[in-house]
């Protein structure tokens, strides 16, 4: 392939791709891909999904952009389904997850000068990821992804994931803290899972020591776990909730939700976008929310989710090269005993898109509205693939 104009940011595999369909990708060959983790977890209602394609087509036609200095009906609609759907009182639309966790960093901090604290922290996990901005690269538990952007920000106070006795403990020592922010489940880490113990505790000791409940639900949102947001399968309401990725279906937007005390932080002047919340970013959201609630969606990811998990683990019981099989919803990892980068190059070969991330994890985040048929494919296609590179591995002699 030749070279292209672009900065290096990108290990891109030598595909071009010209259209999609579904679950399918399709290269300018005429080569046809499985994508099991739908644009990382973006296209949720899989590519080229007919409602969404009509409502950028209608919007386009009638407003693309007006200044956040007015009101349009397509952003008032949006936001009314959201604060509807989550439990919040407001929104603030952004262009994407990174941003979405900027304000809701920046909207902590100032919470946290409103009530007189003169250096705010916000409390992260380990293992976490929040986006590559300065702020939400400093608060992402990764240490890989920090090397060279020396020096980050301050004020966020690091602890381990599922570990409430950690959090009760920097509870009673730092008295800076203002609010928590976290992922239910962890995508970059490793597909990691809150226990809903830890979930819970928090909730208990954010309301103790007046802290805002921040979850980020860039990834996990919009249907992905089996709920709307996977806080709603946990029993908690957080003050602060973000969301992207699948939200526009392709479409870039992000949206930071607040309710009580956090949605009353911001005032005008303290935040804003120039292009966020546009008409027809927000056409392409309507639509999404539409159809998620509409085909229960939702639940269909729980099903889908259950039925894929109980394959693999079926198909992979016993085998020592398979560590851990763990999701929710339609997030899944499986986690080998092995550093597993090659087996992106190798399922291309099979024409098996895959994502592995944390060094050793498959994660899947296929498309919800996935038939019983193609999740089927997507596992036979996977063991496949698995089984293959399980072999070639074993037959590889070690230095």
């Amino acid at each position: 392939m030749a070279e292209q104009p672009f900065l290096n940011t990108y290990g891109r595999l030598p595909i071009v791709f010209e259209h999609g369909r579904g679950p399918w990708l399709y290269d300018v060959d005429g080569n046809r891909y499985f994508d099991t983790f739908s644009g990382i977890a973006v296209c949720g209602l899989g590519h080229a999904h007919p409602a969404v394609a009509e409502a950028i087509s209608e919007q386009a036609g009638r407003l693309v952009h007006c200044s956040n200095l007015f009101h349009a009906t397509q952003q008032q609609k949006l936001a009314h389904r959201l604060c509807g759907v989550s439990g919040m009182d407001g929104v603030f639309f952004a262009n994407s997850g990174s941003e979405a966790n900027e304000a809701a960093i920046k909207l902590a901090r100032l919470y946290g000068h409103q009530r007189g604290v003169h250096s705010p922290s916000i409390l992260v996990m380990d293992r976490s990821f929040h986006g590559r901005t300065l702020a939400t690269l400093t608060a992402t538990g990764n240490r890989r992804v920090q090397a060279g952007f020396e020096p980050l920000v301050s004020g966020f106070v690091r602890a381990p994931f599922n570990d409430l006795d950690a959090i009760s403990a920097i509870a009673r020592s730092n008295h800076s803290i203002v609010a928590v922010m976290l992922e239910p489940v962890q995508g970059e880490g490793g597909v990691n899972i809150a226990d809903p113990a830890w979930l819970q505790g928090i909730r208990e000791i954010c309301d103790h020591h007046g802290w805002l409940m921040m979850l980020d639900e860039v990834q996990t949102g919009n249907g992905r776990t089996g709920a709307y947001f996977a806080y709603q399968s946990y029993g908690v309401l957080p003050d602060v909730v973000t969301t992207a990725k699948g939200l526009g279906n392709g479409v870039p937007i992000g949206a930071c939700l607040a309710r009580g005390v956090a949605a009353q932080t911001f005032q005008p002047g303290h935040h804003g976008s120039t292009f966020g919340g546009g008409a027809l970013a927000c056409a392409a959201a309507n639509a999404v929310i539409e159809t998620i609630r509409d085909e229960d969606l939702a639940e269909r990811a729980r099903q889908l989710g259950e039925r894929i998990r109980d394959r693999l683990q079926r198909i992979f019981q016993g085998v020592d090269y398979i560590r851990e099989i763990r999701g929710m919803g339609l997030m899944i990892g499986i986690e080998l005993s092995a550093p597993c980068a090659e087996l992106v190059p190798l399922a291309k070969t099979q024409g098996l898109l895959l994502n592995v991330v944390a060094e050793r994890v498959i994660r899947l985040l296929p498309p919800l509205t996935l038939s019983d048929e193609e999740a089927d494919l997507l596992v036979d296609q996977l063991t496949r693939v698995i089984k293959l590179y399980a072999a070639d591995d074993r037959q590889t002699p070690r230095p």
